[in-house]
């Protein structure tokens, strides 16, 4: 599966990539790097409402737990767990990038490699 990017957020990320500090590189910066290589770059008015960019809301399932959660996708500096506002260098926020309502996704997490559905997305 590849995600589908807005040119606006791929130039944000790759920026941001660019510019961190190499001591802050993690490894989710780099898996971050090769979906953006991969992805299905569109104008913002091509994107369907229901694909998750940078600022989306979206719902979604951990499907061997059938845990919900309620997230917002964010610009690292904006991340606030208690907010429940993600960061996009996360594990989960790189992993959610691109993809839309109603896709399951695989993805190793901190706690394993997880199946998860997409339930809603609101842009």
């Amino acid at each position: 599966m590849k995600p589908i990017i807005t040119n606006t957020d791929y130039n944000t990320l790759k920026t941001l990539i660019a510019n961190c500090p190499q001591h802050l590189k993690t490894a989710e910066l780099g898996k971050l790097n090769q979906e953006l290589d991969k992805a299905d770059i569109v104008e913002e008015t091509a994107l369907d409402k229901d694909v998750i960019k940078i600022n989306s809301s979206f719902e979604a399932e951990d499907i061997a737990t059938s845990k919900k959660m309620k997230l917002q996708l964010t610009l690292p500096e904006d991340a606030n767990i208690n907010e429940k506002k993600i960061s996009i260098f996360s594990p989960l926020g790189v992993a959610m990038l691109g993809f839309r309502k109603g896709m399951t996704i695989q993805w190793a997490l901190p706690g394993g490699l997880k199946q998860i559905r997409i339930l809603d997305v609101l842009n």
